[in-house]
């Protein structure tokens, strides 16, 4: 039991070793600290069930339940009993974190930040290889087996590392999985005293040791990975998360960034997999004082590169004081208000919401920064998930006329220099010639660029394109004319920056879904982009050129007209009550398709308010409990049926009387003397009855638990059981020497036993051991019936045996070929 124990902990401290590799994909240490509470739990579990000596099933049950309790109590979910006893909301919860994880990994790259979901996949999968490894090299101590598992999270980093993988953890996790076998190779050395195969015999001259053995092997399998691995991973500079990390192509299903460093999220591709969901998710609730509010905004895109539009870290001061207000814009109407936001579970990002120009905030920590170049606020050590809070903002609005007034930024401007940088495309650049081509102001600029964006020119609306803000992938906008968001705001900053203006794309939430006096309901289907263009002494102004009728609770203003919208003459075939605002009445063959807005998936005709779905949760729930009911009831099933098989139809004596004919009413030899009766019967079916009505019996007992001995004759173990089992009730004592003495006469007789009644005396038998047992033992006689329970392993102990003998002999087959032993056997020869 000490070797065990000493071996279970150089397990589970084998298996955090072996996940060092881990600490080159985190920011930080946190998920070491908790993958090693949950190892730590697991490995107390098992030397806990090893003491109680459990069988090694037990065990897996022990540290399956240990590992849950751990991932309750790190990753709790608000609905669990006693703070670490999960609750089927709790599975629940476990399952979103699982598609989180998903989502995270679209959003980050390496080195990602302590999201919750990428810390609880990596607990759950540490914790689960600390299960295997503790199978492995413990309970059926076959060690070399368990670096299978620690494979699995050795080799994590190299499929998803972006840069060349760090040596230094590899070389930690290959020093635990050699420890593990070092000191289990000692632990059999110091147990038989000598030098051995691992099978007890000793090991001959020619033979290697052990761990040289190993060393082999292992050296083989490092080998074959080293060819293998590259084959799989195309080169050591990017892998999975490289791969999934894209921009969006508009068929994901990312959220706007979970956690962790603002600059690493990718908000493109999280727009356009939530504007892909196929299920409504409520985000935002916000309540403001302004009757008209322009769109929360929670990021920007700033930085322009060949491969497109990306989020440049932001850098700010903490909202917990005061924010500086916003300068006076000359020709623009500031007037101030309030608003309250409350973040759902649905949305986790390092961002929070906010209307533009905040000038203070109440509620959110020291944790929280304020960028007021960006206009957003961050934070680098929380996320939005559940927040609460309030914030006054000062609301600008502009007139066309202060827009054309506006002078151009000098070329040296820092925000000139940096915002309307930009990788030259020639395509681009002829557009932006010919559309800007005579006009004298920027807003004039601006304006035809942000009007060519419209159905009179080909422009129309759809989800299903791919997305993409690089050189190539404006371009095809540009050629197909057909988008959505991320592909219109793109489009028109770039265009914008060809032009010689700051533009950058903004992200947030349009207004949504009215839910009483100034309120409003965000769902993901509200997540938007739209372009802001700097205007010197007016600051940022923002150009929304999506189509309007696309995007549910869009908003347009004076200096950004909506230049699609429709104004047909009302007709007499008009449908009554219908208004030319009503998109019913003015849609038409040109109308994109409904799959393609974001106003139509998951809301009712009656006011667009978002319709949910029943949680799967109870379903998954009542399956899992039906299968474990079906699993429970296997043992009894077979118990039922192998009884119904040992009954089978019982043993009938055949009569012939003198004179008469035979069964088949053809005479016989007993018609040579009349008078006389002959009893006969099939002495084979006779002793295979006896057989299988004893083996019967002691299935009985064994289900009731009675002791057996199997070196006692018949008679001998029907005597002890008249004694000591039935003795209060004669008939039972009577059925069970009964049962002795047909397996007697059907082992050593000439003539079996025949014509008895050996079904009823099993019946009796059963019942007056049942009624001479607890209630305990009853139900586990009925439903999880002892004598199958250990058929059962007996029958995997035998096969496990057979396979280790079967792959005995094969080695030492081989081995017979041995260059050691051909060389020894020559020495001795010579000798």
């Amino acid at each position: 039991m000490i070797a065990s124990r000493n071996l279970g902990f150089v397990a589970a401290a084998a298996t955090l070793l072996a996940a060092a590799p881990l600490s080159s994909i985190f920011q930080r240490w946190t998920w070491l600290i908790e993958a090693a509470i949950a190892v730590a739990v697991v490995a107390g579990v098992a030397a806990l069930t090893r003491l109680v000596r459990a069988p090694l099933w037990g065990q897996v049950l022990g540290m399956l339940a240990g590992l849950l309790l751990a991932l309750t109590w790190l990753f709790p979910g608000g609905t669990e009993l006693v703070a670490f006893l999960p609750t089927p909301a709790t599975l629940a919860h476990f399952g979103e974190l699982l598609q989180g994880s998903l989502q995270d990994m679209r959003s980050y790259g390496v080195e990602v930040p302590d999201t919750t979901p990428l810390l609880f996949i990596t607990v759950l999968g540490v914790g689960s290889v600390a299960i295997m490894v503790d199978v492995l090299a413990v309970g059926l101590r076959r060690p070399a087996l368990a670096g299978l598992p620690m494979l699995a999270i050795y080799s994590v980093p190299v499929a998803v590392y972006v840069d060349s993988v760090p040596a230094l953890p590899f070389v930690v996790g290959a020093s635990g999985y050699l420890w593990l076998l070092v000191t289990d190779n000692v632990d059999r050395v110091r147990r038989f005293g000598r030098r051995f195969t691992g099978e007890g015999r000793d090991v001959d001259v020619w033979e290697s040791s052990p761990l040289a053995a190993a060393g082999r092997r292992l050296a083989v399998v490092g080998v074959a990975l080293a060819v293998v691995l590259p084959l799989a991973v195309p080169g050591m500079t990017g892998g999975l998360l490289d791969q999934v990390n894209s921009t969006g192509n508009g068929t994901g299903n990312g959220r706007p960034g979970q956690g962790g460093s603002p600059g690493r999220i990718d908000l493109f591709a999280a727009l356009s997999g939530q504007l892909n969901q196929s299920e409504v998710a409520e985000m935002v609730k916000v309540t403001t004082t302004e009757p008209s509010p322009f769109y929360l905004r929670f990021g920007v895109a700033d930085e322009l590169r060949p491969d497109g539009f990306r989020v440049r870290p932001p850098n700010g001061r903490r909202v917990d004081r005061d924010l500086p207000a916003p300068p006076a814009r000359q020709g623009a109407e500031q007037q101030r208000y309030r608003a309250t936001v409350e973040v759902t579970r649905n949305l986790e990002m390092p961002f929070v919401p906010v209307y533009a120009d905040p000038v203070n905030v109440d509620g959110l920590s020291r944790n929280w920064l304020y960028d007021s170049n960006l206009g957003v606020v961050f934070s680098n050590q929380d996320n939005s998930r559940g927040k609460r809070y309030s914030f006054e903002y000062v609301r600008s609005t502009f007139t066309p006329s202060a827009l054309r007034r506006a002078r151009s930024l000098p070329a040296e401007h820092p925000i000139a220099v940096q915002q309307t940088r930009r990788p030259a495309v020639q395509q681009v650049d002829l557009l932006v010639s010919r559309l800007v081509e005579g006009k004298r102001n920027d807003y004039d600029k601006v304006r035809a660029i942000y009007d060519y964006f419209s159905r009179e020119n080909g422009f129309s609306y759809s989800l299903s394109t791919k997305g993409g803000t690089s050189g190539e992938e404006i371009v095809d906008f540009l050629t197909s004319k057909v988008g959505y968001c991320q592909q219109y705001a793109a489009a028109m900053a770039w265009l914008v920056r060809s032009a010689g203006i700051p533009a950058r794309v903004a992200f947030g939430f349009t207004n949504g879904t009215s839910a009483g006096e100034d309120a409003y309901v965000l769902t993901n289907r509200n997540l938007h982009a739209w372009t802001e263009v700097y205007f010197d002494q007016l600051g940022w102004v923002p150009f929304d050129a999506t189509p309007a009728y696309a995007v549910q609770g869009a908003n347009r203003s004076a200096w950004a007209p909506d230049s699609d919208a429709p104004d047909p003459e009302p007709s007499e075939t008009s449908a009554p009550g219908a208004s030319p605002e009503d998109p019913a009445a003015t849609a038409g063959p040109d109308r994109e398709d409904a799959a393609d807005r974001d106003t139509d998936a998951g809301f009712d005709a009656a006011g667009g308010a978002p319709t949910r779905r029943a949680p799967s949760w109870p379903w998954w729930t009542a399956g899992a409990v039906l299968a474990l009911i079906a699993l429970l009831c296997l043992p009894a099933l077979r118990r039922m049926a192998l009884r119904r098989r040992r009954h089978g139809r019982p043993v009938r004596a055949v009569a012939a009387v003198a004179g008469a004919g035979g069964p088949d009413g053809a005479g016989g030899a007993a018609a040579d003397a009349p008078g006389m009766v002959v009893l006969g019967a099939d002495h084979d079916r006779a002793r295979a009855d006896a057989h299988a009505a004893w083996d019967e019996l002691l299935d009985t007992l064994v289900d009731y638990r009675v002791r057996v001995d199997r070196t006692e004759t018949p008679r001998a173990t029907a005597e002890r059981l008249a004694r000591e089992a039935v003795a209060d009730d004669t008939a039972s004592a009577a059925a069970v020497r009964l049962l002795g003495r047909a397996e007697e006469r059907a082992r050593y007789a000439r003539d079996p036993l025949t014509g008895e009644p050996l079904h009823p005396a099993l019946t009796a038998v059963r019942g007056a051991l049942a009624a001479r047992s607890d209630r305990r033992t009853r139900f586990l006689a009925t439903v999880l019936p002892p004598s199958v329970l250990l058929r059962w392993r007996l029958a995997v102990a035998d096969s496990s045996s057979r396979l280790v003998a079967s792959g005995g002999r094969t080695r030492s087959r081989l081995l017979r070929w041995n260059p050691r032993r051909l060389l020894a056997d020559r020495a001795t020869r010579r000798a």
